[in-house]
């Protein structure tokens, strides 16, 4: 593949993490292109992989040849779902910057849940204590150590920025700076003030194919004519989670006892005391973490 072709660096998750807000400000500052689609789930989902480099390559061409490119899939950092993600991703962009930005994984979960419930993947009376325990995903995509274990062992840690989602909202520029001088950026990072995105709470449940009848042409024309707005908003209230979800105690327990072990190895691997309980306060605190973990990765 032409090495111009490659993406330079790539937010491999984690998912609910403020992986679109980081893109799109990296896709506003002058030499850097990234990828449209934002997520092109190239190295995890076979439907993608099967089209072949020459399609992956293809996000990529149209690109100012000198500007530093990269793309964002969070269904990278899911394993047990996706099992190859990794060794695919190495094995075609080995020189690759990585970008795996974290968050208080409870808080992560509850996201992920309203946007599943909003997806339709998990059924509308599926309350998030019952979701926890049904749906394994929920609990695996926050253990962040197990998500980076192939990609340490691949890359090495020089290769990884670790990214909070709490330091990013206190301080995004210096959180900005820290990606772009991670990627190997030349420029001035500049934050660019924009509308929230992905308000979760107010997410709307889609039917989807309830959504393409309303979308079509002549009955979207016809619907913005003849129901007024109040109405329509009414209407599209009846798809929207209005209020964020609220963990149990039991439930709250239950994920403070699968996933402070996995934060512990983190916690390791960062040089800080991380659970459940402290993970606020301890990505915040100080200075930006950094691996103190052996950087040489087995590229053998």
């Amino acid at each position: 593949m032409d090495k111009r072709a490659r993406p330079d660096c790539i937010i491999i998750g984690a998912m609910k993490c403020a992986t679109s807000t980081i893109h799109d400000q990296l896709a506003h500052q002058p030499g850097i292109s990234m990828s449209e689609p934002k997520e092109p789930n190239f190295f995890s989902d076979e439907e993608q992989w099967a089209k072949g480099m020459s399609w992956y390559e293809s996000l990529f061409d149209a690109m100012p040849s000198e500007d530093l490119k990269g793309e964002s899939s969070t269904h990278y950092t899911k394993l047990p779902t996706y099992l190859e993600c990794a060794k695919r991703l190495h094995a075609c962009v080995p020189d690759a910057k990585l970008i795996y930005v974290m968050r208080d994984p409870v808080n992560r979960i509850v996201s992920q849940y309203i946007h599943e419930w909003s997806q339709r993947v998990i059924g509308k009376e599926c309350s998030i204590d019952e979701a926890i325990r049904q749906y394994p995903m929920f609990v695996d995509y926050s253990r962040y150590a197990m998500q980076l274990k192939p990609y340490v062992e691949l890359f090495g840690t020089q290769a990884i920025l670790p990214v909070f989602f709490e330091r990013w909202m206190t301080n995004p520029q210096q959180e900005l700076e820290r990606v772009t001088k991670h990627i190997g950026y030349g420029g001035v990072a500049k934050l660019v003030e924009e509308d929230a995105q992905n308000v979760s709470s107010q997410r709307q449940r889609m039917n989807p194919t309830l959504r393409a009848v309303l979308e079509y042409g002549p009955i979207k024309k016809a619907r913005r004519t003849l129901m007024p707005e109040a109405m329509r908003s009414k209407v599209r209230s009846l798809w929207t989670k209005k209020t964020r979800p609220v963990l149990s105690a039991d439930s709250l327990a239950y994920l403070h006892e699968q996933l402070d072990p996995d934060l512990h190895c983190l916690g390791e691997m960062l040089g800080m005391k991380l659970s459940c309980a402290s993970f606020k306060e301890q990505v915040c605190a100080g200075d930006a973490p950094e691996w103190v973990v052996p950087s040489e990765a087995g590229h053998g």
